[in-house]
């Protein structure tokens, strides 16, 4: 067990991790391939499944600090390049782009049903896959995309039909800096630009989440504030926990990757704070031990970076 002094927190040693991009699945109805990318550690068996969904803009090689972090800790991490990448760089006209929420839930189901075909093209991974643990996770917009495939409903804006998209072979949840409930409470950019946005039903969400949220996060989405990204923990029902990280802002001190321009905020101790608290999560929720997390709530219900509560 590692201890990092500047949080206080425990972890597992890290174990060497082995990355490989870009597997492609094919992927008709997007009219583009799917290009995934697997990282995972190189020892071990039973390894549990970390699904994770970029936020708006971002690609595969995106969040290297979370990914890593994880797969270093015993997990195998997933990650696609959804339509709204900038790398592939749709027009502003692009028919798909007000479905693109939808096409990432669907690109995530791709990601499931080829589960053993990613695995048997990741060297020496084929056999080591534990399939029925599977955690979805995103950032921001990918926060959306995790929370739909445990229950979030989001009302169409082409049909107003709020269906339930949730996969039962997903068993848990981190949102990282996602979106609280639409209405009222978005600002018009939000409505006019983000329509997926505008009425967003936790309440059918039961699988255990984990909510992280920067108590500085200030979106030009909402006229609430910060506290709106809360709104996935207090509105889903079932076993949640909130991590509210302590003047941390929309990239909570840098989780999108290494030097990233886009970090507003960066501050390593609150990367680490992100990173350690996480994998405490999974690790807890699939099972694999409980030290680390309950350690992690002993310790944060009073400390300078952030603070964790559960319901």
């Amino acid at each position: 067990m590692t201890t990092h002094h500047t949080t206080g927190l425990t972890g597992p040693a890290p174990t060497a991790t082995v990355s490989v991009k870009p597997l492609v699945l094919s992927a008709p109805w997007r009219s583009e391939d799917l290009h995934v990318r697997v990282t995972a550690p190189t020892t071990g068996t039973s390894l549990p499944v970390v699904l994770f969904a970029h936020g708006f803009g971002s690609n595969l090689d995106g969040y290297a600090p979370l990914v890593d972090h994880w797969a270093a800790g015993g997990f195998v991490v997933v990650q696609a390049t959804h339509l709204d990448s900038k790398r592939l760089a749709l027009p502003a006209d692009d028919p798909r782009r007000p479905r693109m929420w939808r096409y990432r839930v669907q690109d995530m189901r791709r990601i499931l049903d080829e589960l053993t075909t990613l695995e048997a093209s990741v060297p020496g991974l084929e056999g080591r896959i534990d399939h029925s643990h599977i955690v979805a996770a995103g950032h921001s917009f990918g926060g959306q995309t995790a929370g739909i495939l445990v229950g979030l409903r989001v009302t169409d804006p082409d049909t107003g039909a709020a269906e339930d998209l949730s996969d039962a072979r997903v068993m848990a949840s981190i949102q990282l800096a996602t979106a609280g409930k639409g209405g009222d409470e978005l600002t018009p950019f939000a409505r006019d630009n983000l329509p997926w946005l505008r009425e967003q039903d936790f309440s059918h969400i039961t699988a255990p989440g984990l909510v992280v949220a920067g108590d500085k996060d200030d979106l030009p989405l909402t006229t609430r504030g910060p506290a709106w990204t809360t709104d996935p923990y207090t509105l889903s029902r079932g076993n949640k926990s909130l991590l509210t990280v302590h003047d941390g802002e929309h990239f909570l001190g840098g989780i999108s990757g290494y030097q990233a321009a886009e970090t507003t905020d960066e501050n390593p101790d609150r990367v680490a704070l992100v990173q350690q608290v996480t994998l405490a999560y999974l690790r807890h929720i699939t099972g694999i031990d409980h030290t680390d997390w309950n350690n992690a709530r002993a310790v944060l219900t009073d400390h300078p970076l952030g603070h964790l509560k559960t319901k």
